[in-house]
C-alpha cells in the first residue's frame, strides 16, 4: 500500500511538471524576434501581458470619460468626446510602451529601428497633426461655436458641425463648404455672429449734386424701416459720407436679426430706396467727365 502511494505521488509530480513546463514553455515562444545586437523580441508571455493592460486602460478610460460628461451639457459632451476619442490613443501608446520597458522589453530598439520610418511619417502627417490640434483648441477657447456666421478666406458659412479635423459649414447658396481646423489658426477669421445673432449691415448710394439732403436721409430710413426684416430698434442710421466727384455719398446702416439672409432683404431695400428716389425726383448720377479739345 505503501509503494502504491509512492508511486502515485511520483506520478503526480511528474505530471504536475510537465503541465507547468508546457505552460512555461508555451508562455516563453517567441511570436517576433528581430535583430541580433540589441535583439526585439516578441512572446507569448509579453503578448499577454500587453492584451491584459490593454484592457485594464480600456476600462479605465470608459470610466473616467463617464464621470467627466456626467455632468456636461450636450454641446460640451459632444466637444470632449470629440478630443477625448483622439487623445485616448496617445494613452494607448504612453501605456502599452510603458508596460513593455517595465518588464525588460527593448524599446530602445524599437525607436532606433524605426526611426526614419517615424520621422518619414510625421512629415506625412504634418498637416493632418496641424487639423487635430487647432481642433482642439477651437474646443477650448471657444472660437467658433455650431450655429455662428462664419467668414474666412472670402468665404460666408454657417457653421453645421465642428470635427476634430475639419469644420462644416454651408454658405448662402447652400454648398457645403469643408474648413481644415488649422485654418483658423493660420487664416483671418471673421465671426460675425460671436457677440451675438444681430447684426449691422449697410448700403451705400450716391446723389446728384442739389439734392435735398435732409430728405435723401429720410427716404433712406423709409426704405430700411419698410422692411420686415430691418429691426425698428436700434434705428436705422444715415451718414453723409463724402462729397465725390459726381454724387453726394450717403451710407445707410440698419440691423438685422439673421445677417446670414441678408442679400435678399438688402437687394429688396435698393428697389424701395429707386422707387421713393424716382418718386421724389432724387436722381442717382453716373461718373461723367468734360473732355476739351484744343485746336492750335
Amino acid at each position: 500500500m505503501m509503494v502504491q502511494e509512492e508511486i502515485t505521488e511520483q506520478v503526480k509530480d511528474v505530471i504536475q511538471k510537465d503541465v507547468w513546463g508546457a505552460i512555461r514553455d508555451f508562455l516563453s515562444y517567441e511570436i517576433f524576434h528581430f535583430g541580433d545586437e540589441h535583439p526585439i523580441v516578441l512572446t507569448v508571455q509579453l503578448l499577454l501581458f500587453v492584451i491584459i493592460v490593454l484592457l485594464i486602460t480600456s476600462y479605465a478610460l470608459r470610466v473616467f470619460k463617464r464621470i467627466i460628461t456626467r455632468k456636461l451639457r450636450n454641446e460640451d459632451k459632444l466637444k470632449f468626446e470629440s478630443i477625448f476619442s483622439f487623445l485616448k490613443y496617445f494613452v494607448y501608446i504612453i501605456v502599452i510602451f510603458g508596460a513593455l520597458d517595465s518588464i525588460g522589453f527593448n524599446i530602445t530598439a524599437i525607436f532606433a529601428a524605426s526611426a526614419a520610418l517615424l520621422v518619414g511619417v510625421g512629415l506625412a502627417l504634418q498637416t493632418f497633426i496641424q487639423d487635430i490640434l487647432s481642433g482642439i483648441f477651437i474646443f477650448m477657447d471657444q472660437t467658433v461655436h455650431v450655429g455662428d456666421i462664419i467668414e474666412i478666406d472670402d468665404k460666408v458659412g454657417r457653421v453645421e458641425e465642428i470635427k476634430l479635423r475639419t469644420t462644416r459649414a454651408v454658405t448662402i447658396d447652400n454648398k457645403v463648404l469643408i474648413i481644415p481646423n488649422h485654418k483658423f489658426m493660420t487664416s483671418s477669421l471673421y465671426n460675425w455672429t460671436q457677440n451675438g445673432s444681430m447684426t449691422k449691415e449697410s448700403i451705400d448710394i450716391g446723389v446728384a449734386y442739389g439734392s435735398d439732403t435732409q430728405l435723401v436721409k429720410d427716404l433712406l430710413i423709409k426704405a430700411a424701416l419698410s422692411n420686415d426684416n430691418i429691426l425698428k430698434e436700434p434705428a436705422p442710421l444715415v451718414l453723409f459720407t463724402d462729397f465725390a466727384d459726381s454724387s453726394l455719398n450717403f451710407r445707410l446702416i440698419f440691423t438685422m436679426s439673421d445677417s446670414f439672409q441678408a442679400g435678399i432683404p438688402k437687394s429688396e431695400i435698393r428697389f424701395e430706396i429707386d422707387r421713393l428716389f424716382r418718386e421724389h425726383d432724387i436722381s442717382i448720377p453716373f461718373p461723367q467727365r468734360e473732355v476739351t479739345i484744343l485746336k492750335e
